[in-house]
Order: C-alpha cells, then structure tokens, then sequence
C-alpha cells in the first residue's frame, strides 16, 4: 500500500506535545586525561577536556521547514560554556542550522566539510576551515579529522556539489568518532584501522524515509559499523527529536537495545539523556 509522508508524519508531528526539557547544567570536573560528552539532541553534542569545549552540528530549532522538533533540547543555548570549536558535519538543515550557529558564534573558528563554508562566513566565525576527506585540523590540542561517509550535501535541489562527512575528535589522548549522517558503508573498518577510537556517536534513526533513498542508517547497521570500526563504547544519536522518515518514534532505540544484547555488546552501549553529561 502507497504511504503518505504528509498524512502519517508531519500532520501528526503538528499536534503532538513537545516532549522533554532543558537541564540545568552540572558539567563535570574533568581530569586531563577525561573527555565529557553532552547529548543536546539530534546529532548534537558538546564534548569537552579539561582544556577546550567542541560543539557539533548545534541545532535549537524548533522547526525544520515545516517539520516539528518533537523534543526539546536537552541545554539552553544560554546555559553553554564558552565555545573554542565548532563543527559541522554536512550543510542539511537539521544539521546546519544558521540561526543556531549564529547564537553560538563568538569570534572563535568553525570546521565545515569543502564546498560548505560560504555558509557560515557571515555569522560571526573568526575563521572558517574548509577539509577534504583525511585532511586534519588542529586547534589548541585539539586535531579534527573530516572522515568520509555515504551521504549527500546538498542544501537546496540545485547545489549538490557540497561535501559532507564525519569527524574524528582527538585530544586529551582520547578520540571521539561523530560520523555524521551516513548509510551503512565499507569505510567503518578503514576508519577504526586510521585511528583508534573511545567513543563512537552513530545515527540509529530516519532509516525508512519517503524518499527511498538508503541515506541512514538502520539501528542493526550502526551495531555493524560499531563493531568494525572497532571503538570501545557506542552512543546512539540522530533519533528522537525530529520524526523524519516513516519508522515509529520508540522503533529506533528498541530495534538498537535488541540488537546489542544479541551480539554480547550492551557494557559498551552508553544511551544518553538529552543534556546530562556522561565521562568517558
């Protein structure tokens, strides 16, 4: 039976509550060698040293071209610690999102993928690093890596051209691994071979879209990647605050608890709470 997005999804999202609420932040004391990571929802996160605090794909909107966030963020916007990084990992609006970039900018730089920085020169950056695929950056202790996944980036219809991936966080001797959005691709174990990696942040969710397309993940895909990029512990992101493809809202979590029990591996899954901090 033909489905409809319009019809099964986004009238639905208009009426339901938004669920959820900010916390009141309790950063821990970090030790030189801890790394803290905070869930604020979708596929945002701060992860921070003792030295420097990293934000990624940042996004407090409340919509999405028509679609409703369906959960709040897990931390004001206000309540953040100072910024030293920002990075983003493809130039989509649940990911790139201008107005929260903007807030976020203080004259600090910020990492986009090639073809994505004329996006986010006006919005207050002091400088905007461009990376191909491998390509690295480093900032006060911090070395940035774009790392490849199977996407797209197009902003609008018309301008496909722009990259997209993910990155791998390197400081305080640990490494963070945010693989952005991607299908299920051969590059995890080319990746895990690279560097050796602590935490892996991998999408579980919006794997049955109107579209068709195989652009996500499916829960028991990000326990394959998992396990080829060979990471001591796996954080599930990207479900839960937009309803983006078809699968039930409480699908993907489940489908992802289930198949880790399976393989043996639920000491090293780590779910989040939006906006509670989690040492690492």
């Amino acid at each position: 039976m033909r489905r409809n997005f319009l019809t099964e999804v986004l009238i639905p999202s208009l009426f339901a509550k938004r669920e959820g609420q900010p916390q009141a932040p309790v950063f821990p004391q970090l030790s030189d060698s801890d790394v803290g990571l905070t869930w604020i929802g979708h596929a945002s996160f701060l992860v921070q040293t003792s030295a420097m605090s990293v934000l990624i794909d940042p996004n407090w909107a409340g919509w999405l071209k028509g679609i409703k966030r369906i959960r709040h963020p897990g931390l004001s916007m206000q309540d953040l610690p100072s910024i030293d990084l920002v990075l983003v990992t493809h130039a989509h609006f649940d990911h790139l999102d201008r107005k929260s970039l903007r807030g976020v900018a203080a004259n600090q730089p910020i990492v986009v993928p090639f073809e994505v920085g004329n996006l986010v020169h006006d919005l207050g950056f002091h400088t905007v690093h461009e990376l191909g695929y491998w390509e690295s950056h480093n900032h006060s202790g911090v070395c940035v890596t774009l790392t490849p996944c199977h996407h797209w980036g197009a902003r609008l219809l018309h301008d496909s051209h722009r990259g997209f991936g993910g990155y791998l966080i390197q400081a305080a001797g640990r490494t963070v691994f945010h693989c952005g959005d991607t299908a299920y691709f051969d590059g995890f174990a080319e990746i895990g071979r690279r560097h050796p990696i602590d935490v892996a942040l991998l999408p579980i969710g919006a794997y049955d879209p109107p579209s068709g397309r195989e652009v996500h993940m499916n829960p028991e895909q990000a326990v394959r990647a998992f396990l080829e990029l060979g990471a001591r512990y796996l954080v599930p992101m990207h479900y839960g605050s937009f309803r983006l493809s078809y699968e039930p809202l409480d699908e993907p979590l489940e489908r992802f608890l289930t198949c880790a029990r399976a393989h043996g591996i639920e000491d090293r899954i780590r779910v989040m709470t939006e906006g509670v901090p989690l040492v690492v």
